[in-house]
């Protein structure tokens, strides 16, 4: 399966980017292509609800900035995980504002599952991204293959809670993917 991973963290080595990368390990040891667009450290605007997309050109969206290199990717992918730490109770906007340019698109058909991967230093802090999540993959008609949301997790170097079963858990799902 081709996997395309959106990471809307801006933190190179942070807690987003731990948990992706055990998911990918355990995709890639179980035989999956994964791909990962970092799409906070692109230059990706806000969608311009202009309608050339759907009105002049087909699945062609008039902004030439970094997405341009996204779509062919997103095109290809048979799975689309969202990866993105809480900032005021939802998804980061660098990636909001990826997953408004899907709209040039149209419905992505083609996407057969999604997952949603969630950090926070607080718990109970998910449930707006969740919903949008829901909503924009339901509307693909894709399945929802898992949503974690983990909350308080710091860097390895700390004695408190460093994540290990949540990174072992994204490991795990991403080695059992069929």
């Amino acid at each position: 399966m081709k996997i395309l991973v959106l990471n809307g963290s801006p933190r190179k080595n942070g807690n987003t980017a731990r948990l992706v990368q055990a998911f990918e390990r355990g995709a890639k040891e179980a035989g999956h292509s994964v791909k990962i667009e970092n799409v906070a450290l692109k230059k990706i605007n806000g969608c311009k609800a202009c309608e050339y997309c759907h009105e002049k050109e087909k699945a062609v969206c008039v902004q030439k900035d970094d997405m341009q290199d996204i779509y062919p990717k997103i095109k290809e992918a048979d799975m689309l995980v969202m990866a993105s730490p809480i900032y005021y109770y939802t998804m980061t906007g660098q990636i909001i504002s990826a997953l408004n340019r899907t709209y040039a698109l149209g419905r992505l058909a083609h996407i057969k599952k999604t997952a949603l991967i969630l950090s926070s230093g607080a718990p109970d802090m998910y449930e707006a991204a969740v919903t949008q999540y829901k909503g924009v993959t339901g509307w693909w008609g894709a399945v929802d293959d898992g949503i974690f949301a983990v909350p308080g997790m710091v860097r390895s170097h700390s004695p408190e809670n460093t994540g290990e079963e949540w990174l072992e858990r994204l490991y795990q799902f991403g080695r059992n993917l069929k």
